[in-house]
């Protein structure tokens, strides 16, 4: 079935709400402590990350030999098969610039169907550009092979409660997108309030989104368990009113194999067991493989 979206946005939904910090901290905190396997630092759990992860380069020096390197990692980031298990990482995430680059190594891979190839784009990392260059954006990241875009939101937009504007704006990337799957990230660190963040998750997906992502992993504040706690509830409310699962992408500061096995567990318990695939989970990152690895060399 394809989905419709009316050319207006609803505010309506979007009044009179209100979030406890408090609570959602606590609510964290409990969460955690009803973790769903006995040793956080389990290989199939790590395993789970790895295949969960948007392998991420996004420096002003990227060249074309290391988003080779980034690919071949991605196609094997083990360096060879543990006990016959086979895993890769969900995407490469890069500049616009660099897709030609990561589409070519991944076509002769021959891993097109198994590794998403992603790109930021609309004036990433700020946003702060005209409507119409940021859709260009999307266009040539597209026309050079990308299968994901992650849009940036114009944080101003929810600051100042421009909520039809900021709808209009991501209804408007998401045409441009076609097939291809759009992840937006919100900024959460530049959101003001926990409202603020879930209002701009209910936007997101009213207009389309397939995933939503909490950060640039630009920002001073990037991805923190409690925010993702209240993107959790905005997904689970949107999909009791719609009937549409859309995924949740954190990036920034995922550091440790604890701190991403926290994410899932907080997915786990918020949304359930199908959360926790590369269709409906991302984790962006690109030091985070490294630890994994070393880490499940430590369990082997």
């Amino acid at each position: 079935m394809v989905h419709v979206y009316p050319k207006t946005l609803d505010t309506k939904i979007l009044n009179e709400v209100y979030i406890n910090k408090n609570s959602i901290d606590a609510q964290v905190e409990k969460i955690l402590n009803r973790f769903p396997v006995s040793n956080p630092i389990n290989k199939d759990w790590l395993y789970r990350v790895i295949s969960v992860i948007d392998l991420t380069t996004l420096g002003g020096d990227d060249t074309r030999s290391n988003v080779v390197r980034l690919c071949n990692r991605a196609a094997n980031p083990l360096g060879v098969d543990q006990n016959d298990i086979k895993v890769r990482t969900a995407a490469v995430c890069v500049y616009p610039n660099r897709i030609k680059d990561a589409y070519e190594t991944i076509s002769r891979l021959n891993l097109k169907k198994d590794v998403q190839i992603a790109s930021v784009a609309t004036g990433f990392p700020s946003g702060q550009y005209p409507l119409s260059t940021r859709l260009q954006e999307i266009k040539f990241a597209l026309d050079n092979g990308a299968t994901e875009i992650d849009v940036v939101i114009d944080r101003s937009l929810v600051l100042m409660g421009e909520w039809e504007t900021l709808y209009d704006e991501l209804l408007q990337m998401k045409r441009a997108c076609g097939r291809a799957h759009l992840k937006v990230i919100l900024g959460v660190g530049e959101l003001g309030s926990y409202e603020n963040v879930y209002n701009a998750s209910i936007v997101s997906m009213m207009a389309g989104a397939d995933f939503i992502k909490t950060s640039t992993g630009k920002e001073a504040v990037n991805a923190t368990l409690p925010v993702g706690l209240v993107m959790c509830r905005a997904i689970r409310n949107y999909y009791l009113m719609t009937g549409t699962k859309v995924g949740l992408k954190p990036a920034g500061g995922i550091k440790t194999s604890k701190d991403a096995v926290n994410w899932l567990t907080l997915v786990y318990n918020e949304l359930g067991e199908e959360w926790l695939s590369p269709k409906l989970f991302r984790i962006g990152a690109s030091s985070l493989l490294d630890v994994i690895i070393r880490d499940i060399q430590k369990v082997l």
